[in-house]
């Protein structure tokens, strides 16, 4: 019997497994990082800018901005900032989950994570809300205007990480990720923490220095 078909077979076999090991070697996780981690610097560019309006005007405007800043929730800007801590934690162990190669806690901690991005911004739209009822709209003045721009863009970042962290809880059912194989988890974990750090700065801001 002719075994050359069998041969050629073998052969494809060997070339396609040789072709998937020369991509393994070829990827590099830290190009993924180093791309996220210029990425952020645009974004800390972005809202440093902002921040640094916030300081101008705040040092120009004291008075307005110590009144203004009591029209707001405390309790609605503490609520959202325990919610963000924890979305960080349930992050953070979805990554040591999928280091370990456990692919079912990954879709846990990331769908919680993505619970808790809605919570946040459910609490925000409510509080939003409430300021739109009382009057108290982006022109009503500086300090304001300032609010809704910096919390409005805060929570498109929120929306977004949502997505990309759907994409991660779908892209885990389908058991893309693994132990030796996960760095778009941990790039995507990054861009969340910088979202919760984001924040982290904003509700002093806004709620607590008077």
């Amino acid at each position: 019997m002719d075994d050359r078909p069998s041969v050629r077979a073998d052969a494809m076999k060997g070339g396609a497994h040789a072709a998937g090991a020369h991509d393994v070697e070829a990827y590099d996780p830290e190009t993924a990082r180093l791309g996220l981690w210029a990425f952020l610097a645009t974004e800390v560019l972005l809202f440093g800018g902002l921040f640094t309006a916030y300081i101008v005007f705040r040092l120009k405007y004291p008075q307005m901005f110590h009144d203004d800043h009591l029209k707001l929730d405390r309790v609605l800007g503490a609520a959202n900032t325990v919610v963000l801590i924890c979305s960080s934690l349930t992050v953070a162990l979805g990554i040591a989950a999928i280091r370990k190669g456990r692919q079912g806690l990954l879709r846990l901690f990331l769908s919680i994570t993505i619970v808790l991005a809605a919570v946040f911004l459910g609490i925000k739209y409510f509080e939003w809300t409430e300021k739109f009822a009382h009057g108290l709209y982006p022109s009503t003045d500086i300090f304001f205007s300032l609010y809704f721009m910096m919390t409005g863009l805060h929570g498109i970042h929120v929306f977004a990480g949502m997505l990309i962290l759907g994409t991660m809880v779908v892209l885990a059912g389908r058991g893309t990720f693994s132990e030796s194989y996960h760095t778009p988890v941990e790039v995507s974990g990054l861009y969340w923490h910088f979202v919760d750090l984001v924040w982290i700065y904003l509700f002093p801001l806004f709620y607590l220095i008077g």
